[in-house]
């Protein structure tokens, strides 16, 4: 929902009807992973994706019913293998989507939500979806009904879940106080799936299904150094969803206009503002001044902190003479075998918006464990780790 947010607050603060369509769970080579999200509203328009365009059609006039029934829904798609290939899977997928209405009074916990996304604080929506009436506490099934199709959700089952509260209900205290832990866990992992757990809490038992669809804060992007590679990086790390900070010691080039993109623009040595910001393992930190005055006091913390990813630019000559200056600053092997440099991977990139890319491209692969080759040279490896 994250995605769509801009969109559907406008719809929220203008009081117009509408139906929020998320992706709960997957079974296969799903297009879209959990948490993935389609808007549409009273009057046709639509923001997001689910699928990739394999079953929007379908999302979009179930999504209509709901606006006009108040009816939250759940239902199944399955993803033709010919509508996959489309998309670039290797084969079809399965999706389970909670289509459930919003505006005009209902949802009344979006706004905050809502809120929180825009200020990047953490928050997590745990949603009722489904209930069996089995007393054994036997698993929910593990992949769809035959023939997919379409179930009723409890209407007005949400606990909406922070660090520190948790307001709304799913029907139990037991219940909401057991999902509210399970929340904040994952939380703090950032991760968005269904939890199975008893109706009174019990752990023991997994007779209810609760989708909890957690918004951590976006992840760091840190930018040191402010020549025109850092704007390109900027501009692309914005674009997927980081917060973006640029800093350099020069005043005369870390300006706004140079930088519209960046979220945060700091004028400081390097190494200074590391000592003073928080670092957690979903920060990338780019170092892309190739100045030693700068970079080794900035590597040799960076490097020790917990971050993702550290990269630094520079020839492969400068790599060297970084890595004696680093050995001889006292930083051990297992530290040093962590920075990315030379920064990026081998896309033959020229120009500051090639390169962005493929530092941002080696992010990713770093991130999600892809090669970094060619898909058409990695038969038979699945596409989506």
């Amino acid at each position: 929902m994250r995605d769509i947010a801009e969109g559907i607050g406008a719809w929220q603060a203008a009081g117009t009807a509408f139906a929020v369509a998320t992706v709960v769970r997957t079974w296969k080579s799903a297009p879209r992973q959990p948490g993935a999200a389609m808007a549409v509203a009273a009057d046709g328009d639509v923001v997001g994706s689910v699928s990739g365009g394999c079953v929007e059609g379908a999302v979009y006039e179930l999504a209509r019913e709901v606006i006009s029934t108040g009816q939250p829904a759940l239902a199944t798609y399955g993803v033709s293998d010919d509508d996959a290939f489309e998309v670039g899977l290797t084969c079809g997928g399965t999706l389970q989507l909670l289509v459930r209405p919003a505006g005009g009074g209902r949802f009344p916990q979006l706004p905050a939500v809502l809120d929180a996304i825009a200020a990047h604080r953490p928050v997590a929506v745990a949603t009722l979806i489904d209930e069996h009436a089995d007393t054994h506490g036997d698993r929910l099934p593990a992949a769809p009904p035959p023939g997919g199709g379409e179930q009723p959700v409890p209407p007005g089952r949400d606990l909406v879940v922070t660090p520190d509260s948790a307001t709304g209900t799913l029907g139990d205290p037991d219940l909401d106080a057991a999902v509210t832990v399970r929340a904040r866990g994952m939380l703090a992992q950032g991760t968005t799936a269904v939890v199975r757990t008893g109706r009174g809490g019990e752990q023991r038992r997994e007779d209810v299904a609760v989708f909890v669809q957690s918004f951590a804060p976006p992840p760091r992007l840190l930018v040191f150094g402010a020549i025109d590679f850092a704007s390109a990086v900027a501009r692309i790390g914005r674009y997927l969803g980081y917060h973006v900070t640029v800093c350099d010691a020069r005043p005369v080039f870390a300006t706004r206009k140079r930088f519209p993109e960046a979220d945060t623009l700091v004028v400081d040595w390097p190494h200074r503002y590391l000592d003073r910001t928080a670092i957690d393992e979903n920060t990338v930190i780019c170092v892309l001044t190739h100045d030693p005055k700068f970079d080794i006091p900035l590597l040799e913390r960076a490097l020790r902190s917990p971050a993702r990813y550290v990269g630094a630019m520079g020839s492969r000559r400068t790599h060297e003479d970084r890595l004696r200056r680093l050995r001889e600053a006292g930083l051990p092997e297992p530290a040093l075998a962590r920075l990315a440099s030379p920064i990026g991977l081998d896309l033959g990139a020229r120009t500051p918006e090639e390169t962005a890319v493929a530092i941002m491209a080696e992010v990713i692969a770093l991130h999600w464990g892809g090669t970094g080759r060619r898909l058409a040279e990695t038969t038979p490896l699945p596409i989506h780790h």
